[in-house]
């Protein structure tokens, strides 16, 4: 890289103005920001909802079949290249990056919601809705937002570690700009809106977070649900998270992902073991059976004639596939930086159904231990989560042994999730503003850990939850084209090279 590449801080620097406007807009008028969210949520879901369905879809089908083909045995390094982290750590910090608090957030109160509000066509609060909520849920959650996250972070790891690529999102589109093309305004314009994504995503997550921390103190000591408890937890959280980036991969961000994965298996274990255990076990088969059975049809599914299907898609289907996507280059960028070494396969495998198979667990343990509990008639769970969603989790955990316990840990959990997530995404999209630096310097990680934190509070001021979802729908429509042309570029490239050639047929 030439000194003057090296001085180039124009993706950085529009970047960051960027990111201040919009911080200073919801800070000052929030509104109006909201209003503008709104009107652009309203016009993305009413003309670009197919858009969102067809690359989804596409985003599944690709990695599988790249990792059954002949290019399931190519490593992502060179031929003798060895991982750079023990299998349990570099799962555990993948994971914690590509769920991060949404997992902990909507593992009770999301089944329950579609348990009251079946979108179709059930008896609310019958059997039939429980089914249904179950499935819907394992939808949601289940392979498509890991795919989401693997067609970006399988070309990111090949650009980076077979062809020493920097980075930066735009390095995958070598083979279709070629080196100038990537690094004219091309490029620079497809880096800076990967970093307006990975901070609207971010915001969201930290946004539910703030939401469910403050539901949990309340729940628990207390606490009053007001904007002064919210900024002190977004102000202690950053401070935490922040000096875990700085702290590198090694010492800040493995070690807290460590303590998340022991801290959610944890509390699974025990509600599993005692919550109602037969029924949380049937549940989980049938529910990845429902999923299976209906996962073409639903991930196809829209309301081309319009009625109440069509607002509940906008407000959950849809919102989903946006999030994921916002989140891809964040999350994608993450995992390929720790999966130098592995196979193709190995990759896929690990990075797209194995968590999708901890997903299901999580909401089989959880949903179905709120859904026992309203089913007979034990508590009324479902209107509590209605009212607000943030507080299912606390509300199910009281009518169980140990519950207060486990609430406790939970919002420990809570923490370390948001912790994760924001590490993760502080670490990425300081790599991103320093020309795809694998190890960016620790002053812009202090400035990204600050600004994350104050999108998600302006975020939060402007409509909360709602302000939240819109942000990150639309940072999200137009990086769905970037990631489907990533695959067709990553395509491009491994035909054409002779290295990979030689090492797949040997």
């Amino acid at each position: 890289m030439s000194a003057k590449e090296k001085k180039d801080n124009s993706v950085y620097v529009i970047s960051m103005v960027i990111m201040l406007l919009a911080v200073g807009w919801g800070f000052l008028s929030p509104a109006s920001f909201g209003a503008a969210a709104n009107n652009l949520f309203n016009f993305l879901i009413q003309n670009f909802g197919w858009g969102y369905m067809l690359f989804m879809t596409f985003f599944v089908i690709f990695p599988i079949g790249l990792a059954i083909s002949k290019y399931g045995k190519l490593k992502l390094g060179p031929a003798d290249s060895k991982p750079e982290f023990r299998d349990i750590s570099w799962f555990a910090m993948l994971f914690s990056a590509g769920m991060g608090v949404g997992l902990v957030f909507y593992g009770v109160g999301e089944p329950l919601f579609h348990f009251l509000n079946p979108p179709f066509g059930a008896e609310p609060g019958s059997v039939k809705a429980a089914t249904d909520a179950m499935r819907i849920s394992f939808f949601h959650w289940g392979l498509h937002p890991w795919a989401g996250y693997t067609v970006i972070a399988l070309p990111l790891a090949y650009f980076q570690f077979r062809k020493n690529g920097s980075g930066l999102i735009s390095t995958l589109f070598t083979p279709l700009l070629g080196e100038e093309g990537v690094r004219g305004p091309i490029g620079k314009a497809i880096d800076i809106l990967a970093i307006f994504a990975t901070a609207a995503g971010i915001a969201t997550s930290l946004g539910l977070g703030t939401l469910q921390i403050n539901s949990g103190l309340k729940y628990l000591f207390g606490v009053p649900q007001t904007v002064t408890v919210q900024f002190m937890i977004i102000f202690v959280l950053c401070l935490i998270y922040t000096v875990s980036a700085i702290s590198g991969l090694e010492k800040g961000i493995k070690a807290i992902s460590d303590l998340n994965l022991f801290l959610a298996t944890l509390l699974c274990v025990a509600l599993f073991l005692l919550g109602p255990t037969i029924s949380i076990l049937d549940s989980l088969l049938t529910g990845i059976g429902e999923y299976l059975s209906n996962l073409v049809s639903e991930s196809l599914t829209l309301a081309p004639y319009g009625g109440p299907f069509k607002k509940w898609l906008g407000s959950w289907t849809l919102f989903y596939w946006a999030w994921w996507i916002a989140w891809a280059p964040f999350v994608g960028s993450f995992i390929a930086r720790i999966s130098r070494g592995r196979t193709v396969r190995q990759f896929v495998t690990c990075v797209l159904i194995v968590p999708a198979l901890g997903s299901f667990t999580w909401f089989a343990v959880f949903g179905t231990s709120g859904l026992y509990l309203q089913l007979n008639g034990i508590a009324d769970i479902a209107s509590k989560v209605s009212a607000d969603i943030s507080t299912g989790v606390f509300e199910m955990y009281m009518h169980y042994p140990l519950g207060m316990a486990m609430s406790v840990v939970m919002v420990v959990l809570i923490s370390t999730f948001f912790i994760t997530s924001a590490n993760s995404a502080t670490f990425v999209l300081s790599m991103y503003s320093t020309q795809g630096d694998l190890n960016p310097p620790k002053s812009k990680m202090a400035i990204w850990g600050v600004l994350q934190a104050a999108l998600a509070f302006v975020l939060l001021m402007s409509g909360g939850l709602q302000a939240l979802q819109i942000a990150s729908i639309a940072a999200a429509a137009p990086f769905a084209v970037i990631m489907a042309l990533a695959c067709y570029s990553l395509m491009k490239a491994l035909k054409s090279d002779e290295e990979v050639s030689r090492e797949i047929n040997n």
